[in-house]
């Protein structure tokens, strides 16, 4: 694969950064249609229009830079989410194929979290990487050890350094430098000092360029084959586009939480699904104004007491639970609860899925789903998977929700559902059945139990990557398999995590999440004949935009 999104990441963004990004820019667009980026950037940008002037993709400046710089310096999580949205809008309006991120510039404020900023925001953005050096007052190890970090803080975010522009660099001294940079195995440019300040220099520093870095090195430099971290913005980004490109219906039966109708504002505003909120319409639309939402309007809402949906929905649980023997009174006095309501909306067809969860418990959202919705042909339980946004790559935890204590059988189910579950999110699953015990390494009923399900499983699926049993840190770690796992390709590797117990799964997936910083979506009710999810009774807003869009997802 060609990389076609470039960074160019400077540790002191000044001092030559400019030549390299302008130089880059007319490599690119020699060969493609190119947007410029500009992630974060102040009120007196002055570079960003001359970028433009030679960008090829007619974008202009609104849509060429993400945030003010003062609005990342705030808050830097919530503005790499801003920006990878920006992004992604920008490359969508533009139709580039090809896209030149420029990162912060030098600046009065000095923050020490510049640099790890850029190369996360790079990771995001799923983009190679251009490192641009000064060796201005720099003694060649100085140099040396500034490229050296450089490089360490750019692969610790996940991100490919495809090649490093030495800048400020005297001619006598460009055969020492790249011999002593040649140990980093990347393409090294030296350039001399070009000062570049304004449009009257930029024919100078693009001559200066292309003498000291041939458009043809450069272009080779980027047709490289690179894997592109999985951040969890980049993540929850994705997981938005997908549920935007084949628009299902999702029905929310708290609608009159503050948090659901944020969420729901914020997906109605991007056209990401259909929503039907259940409530009070008035009621609804007038707190939305309260807390400054705009787009609650383009919902549907469905009151509870509307004969016309109230009376089919009545007769269809009738004849739903007609071996429990409901009669058609209690059908009713079971529809005012809103979570039935609104799963028998999924029932009718009116919907695609349910989300549920802020402000009732997880029994109030699974209990109607297993009662009218069922599960799955062939399929005889319903488990809880999260997908663990860690900094670089997403796994799949499951059980974490649902089964107290699974037998073998069971075990080997969630197996295939969890994995089921990861093909549907992208990600190529290679399965752990975890316990105290790596291959045999410990004994006991315990271990037993998930001997059988991996080999139930291993039946049920024979091309599906799996081990087991598996202690985590064998499961999760290339370096620990490697002494514990000796030969197993899957040991090391895995993506989907399977505890062997309610109370592991819970407790793991918690664990991790708190102590790793990892985003926790979920829970994904798996086995279902409808997806219907889960929230935690303290999602924040964010959590239940993601939910609602990989709900959506489920329903495609």
């Amino acid at each position: 694969m060609t990389v076609t999104r470039v960074y160019i990441a400077s540790p002191e963004g000044a001092n030559g950064r400019n030549v390299v990004a302008y130089g880059v820019l007319n490599a690119l667009t020699s060969k493609y249609k190119t947007m410029v980026f500009r992630p974060a950037v102040s009120n007196h940008d002055e570079f960003t229009p001359i970028l433009l002037a030679a960008s090829n993709a007619g974008l202009g400046v609104s849509l060429s830079t993400g945030l003010d710089v003062h609005k990342v310096r705030a808050d830097k999580d919530t503005a790499r989410g801003d920006i990878v949205g920006e992004f992604n809008y920008a490359m969508e309006v533009s139709r580039a194929n090809a896209a030149l991120i420029v990162g912060t510039d030098k600046s009065h404020v000095n923050d020490p979290t510049t640099y790890e900023f850029n190369a996360d925001v790079a990771a995001d953005l799923k983009a190679g990487v251009f490192l641009a050096v000064c060796t201005m007052d720099r003694w060649p190890h100085e140099l040396d050890e500034t490229v050296q970090l450089s490089i360490e803080g750019m692969r610790a975010a996940g991100n490919t350094v495809l090649g490093i522009f030495v800048t400020g660099c005297e001619p006598r001294h460009a055969f020492s430098v790249k011999e002593t940079l040649a140990k980093y195995g990347l393409p090294v440019w030296t350039l001399p000092q070009v000062p570049f300040t304004d449009e009257s220099t930029k024919d100078l520093a693009l001559e200066t360029f292309r003498k000291h870095a041939p458009i043809d090195e450069v272009l080779a430099a980027l047709d490289v084959d690179v894997t592109a971290p999985i951040t969890p913005y980049a993540f929850q980004f994705d997981l938005l586009g997908k549920a935007k490109s084949n628009k299902k219906t999702i029905v929310l039966p708290e609608g009159e939480e503050d948090r659901i109708i944020k969420a729901a504002d914020y997906l109605l505003e991007r056209e990401t699904v259909n929503l039907i909120i259940v409530g009070d319409k008035d009621a609804i639309l007038a707190r939305g104004r309260e807390l400054g939402l705009n787009s609650l309007g383009r919902a549907r809402f469905q009151a509870m007491d509307d004969e016309n949906v109230l009376k089919p929905m009545v007769a269809k649980l009738c004849e739903l639970r007609a071996k429990k023997g409901m009669t058609e009174e209690q059908a009713r006095k079971q529809l005012t609860d809103a979570g039935y309501f609104g799963t028998m909306l999924v029932v009718l067809g009116y919907a695609d899925g349910l989300v549920s969860g802020s402000v009732h418990s997880t029994a109030n959202t699974v209990r109607p789903a297993l009662q009218v919705i069922k599960t799955k042909p062939g399929q005889k339980l319903v488990s809880g998977a999260f997908l663990m946004c860690f900094k670089d790559h997403v796994a799949v935890f499951a059980d974490c929700a649902i089964n107290l204590n699974p037998d073998a059988e069971q075990l080997s189910e969630i197996a295939l559902q969890s994995a089921e579950t990861a093909r549907a999110f992208g990600i190529d699953p290679k399965v752990g059945m975890l316990s105290y015990s790596t291959l045999g390494s410990g004994k006991g009923p315990d271990v037993d139990l998930v001997e059988e399900a991996t080999k139930l499983l291993k039946e049920k699926a024979p091309d599906l990557p799996v081990v087991g049993p598996i202690q985590f840190d064998a499961a999760w770690s290339p370096t620990v398999a490697a002494t514990k796992a000796k030969g197993n390709d899957v040991a090391g590797h895995v993506n989907v995590f399977v505890f062997p117990d309610l109370c592991a799964g819970n407790i793991g997936y918690k664990a991790v999440q708190r102590s790793s910083g990892a985003l926790a979506i979920g829970p994904v009710l798996q086995g279902l004949n409808k997806p219907v999810n889960d929230l935690s009774r303290g999602a924040l807003v964010q959590d239940i935009i993601n939910t609602i869009a990989l709900t959506a997802i489920e329903a495609q």
